[in-house]
């Protein structure tokens, strides 16, 4: 019989396991893959500020698994979903996947447009905007990739 402390020490165990810790040897490969740079706006990141994003989101998990040999494997923590992000690409992706990131960023101009603060900046000519190309770092080029 399932008691309710049965089933919160299992969504607890649970919440560990998601939750669990990069080790510091794949956090190391993952900054290489871009040699230093948030694989998003390709700002260049040391390896303790960098942040690690999961391209297919964690909370997304069922887009992370695949069929191995009749067995149905979690890829969720491979390096491959795996991408060196800056603090502020990691938090404004937040459990996006990296299509719906795109539509985000390629929109944000217009967001920026519409503050009154943009548009005194604009006056002045202290800011100027251009609209993002749709093109993230991680894609511009191969060999930039390990």
């Amino acid at each position: 019989r399932l008691t309710q402390n049965t089933l919160l020490n299992a969504v607890a165990v649970i919440k560990r396991k998601i939750v669990m810790a990069i080790n510091k040897k794949t956090r190391q490969l993952v900054h290489q893959k871009h040699h230093g740079h948030c694989g998003y706006c390709g700002k260049e990141i040391k390896l303790k500020d960098m942040q690690v994003d999961h391209m297919n989101p964690k909370c997304l998990r069922g887009l992370n698994h695949v069929l191995f040999d009749g067995v149905v494997v979690d890829k969720t923590d491979d390096i491959e979903n795996l991408m060196p992000t800056c603090r502020r690409c990691n938090h404004y992706k937040r459990g996006d996947t990296v299509e719906s990131f795109r539509r985000s960023i390629k929109t944000l101009h217009e967001r920026l447009e519409r503050l009154y603060t943009h548009k005194v900046a604009l006056d002045y000519g202290i800011v100027k905007i251009e609209p993002f190309d749709g093109v993230f770092y991680f894609e511009k080029s191969d060999s930039h990739c390990i």
